[in-house]
């Protein structure tokens, strides 16, 4: 058991230190405008403690706003979390983020859960480490 939690902390400050990393990674001047906010939204449905990054997703992956707003995601920031249907079983359903993280396109949402989740204390070491407040939802 202390194991397998040893692992889970470890696989949790990994993913931290890789999104940090990635977010302070940049090859030209990054555009909000364009790319969306280059903060770290934090979310706190349908699971406390996940992360997701605009920049990641437009500025590194090449995808545009309008690959997820305003069919996937409304572009009112915390919309989604108040939708009743924003949950664990609707992405895997192919529903918001489930729609690209389907193991086809992206690594499917169920398979890898430390890529997002980094829970409260991985959010909490992860603006530590950043030395700021990241966006919450």
């Amino acid at each position: 058991m202390k194991k397998i939690l040893t692992l889970t902390l470890l696989c949790i400050l990994m993913t931290a230190i890789y999104l940090v990393a990635a977010e302070n990674e940049q090859e030209e001047e990054y555009d909000e405008d364009l790319y969306g906010p280059e903060s770290l939204i934090i979310w706190e449905k349908p699971v406390e403690g996940v992360v997701f990054s605009h920049k990641r997703h437009t500025y590194q992956a090449g995808l545009d706003c309008g690959d997820c707003h305003d069919d996937l995601f409304e572009m009112m920031a915390g919309a989604a979390e108040e939708a009743e249907d924003f949950t664990m079983e609707a992405i895997y359903d192919g529903e918001y983020c489930g729609a690209c993280h389907d193991g086809g396109y992206a690594f499917a949402a169920d398979t890898r859960c430390t890529a997002c989740h980094i829970g409260v204390r991985g959010v909490n070491r992860l603006q530590k480490s950043s030395g700021e407040e990241e966006e919450s939802h």
